[in-house]
């Protein structure tokens, strides 16, 4: 998995070895499983039930980074944040901020298309409980530094979605950008902004579940002021 992570040449090579990863015995059963079963009101649906690709621009300046695909969203439809209420609010914004087509994300193959913007995730499987491991993490860290490494040439701004991904990130630092991470790491929050001198800028947001946003933790508003900072960070009319 390592070998072909490195070794992808493009976007859709490193997609097609993406979703054919089975590196991770767990998350391989457990996003099978949730394939096999469905939830009730998707029972008529194929579920994609393999990792997800990230998507969005080859040029893109900014990315957007998360936790792990959703077990009936991603997991379903096979793109990234797609069929879940959590994407019903990234997309949202994203098109608020005139960096999507088209406020909703249902199907991956309903049209949506983003400027400026490619997203993925540090775990590229569902897993159990939206819990992925530290060693899952790791596991996967490949495919994401690959990922990164590919739009190296334009990213000028990664917003991490929650803890986890703000975590995700200080290692691509090495990997990808030859840095050492900052010592101490800074703390992850809401509006957070760390800046390298040859790196991306990086803002933290929180995540953009269901529990964030039906509590009111995280607010449409907060989430365009995140997304105004990251096009003003990554000169994004």
């Amino acid at each position: 998995m390592v070998a072909r992570a490195a070794r992808a040449a493009d976007l859709a090579d490193l997609d097609a070895g993406v979703s054919d990863c089975f590196a991770c015995p767990r998350l391989v059963e457990w996003r099978e499983g949730v394939a096999r079963t469905r939830r009730a009101s998707f029972r008529d649906q194929e579920y994609w039930g393999r990792p997800v690709p990230g998507f969005g621009a080859s040029d893109a300046r900014i990315a957007i980074l998360g936790l792990a695909p959703a077990a009936h969203g991603g997991n379903r439809t096979g793109r990234i944040f797609t069929g879940d209420r959590s994407g019903d609010v990234l997309f949202a914004a994203l098109h608020r901020a005139g960096l999507a087509n088209q406020p909703t994300s249902v199907a991956a193959d309903d049209g949506l298309a983003l400027r400026d913007i490619r997203i993925f995730s540090a775990v590229r499987c569902a897993p159990p409980d939206n819990k992925p491991t530290p060693q899952e993490r790791d596991t996967c860290a490949p495919w994401l530094h690959r990922e990164v490494s590919l739009i190296r040439p334009t990213l000028r701004v990664v917003v991490a979605l929650g803890a986890f991904a703000w975590a995700a990130w200080w290692p691509v630092l090495r990997q990808v950008y030859g840095l050492r991470p900052p010592s101490p790491r800074p703390a992850f929050g809401h509006g957070a902004h760390w800046s390298g001198t040859a790196a991306p800028d990086l803002l933290g947001s929180y995540h953009v579940s269901q529990q964030n946003t039906f509590t009111g933790r995280l607010t449409p508003k907060m989430l365009d002021d995140v997304f105004d900072q990251a096009k003003q960070l990554a000169e994004v009319d």
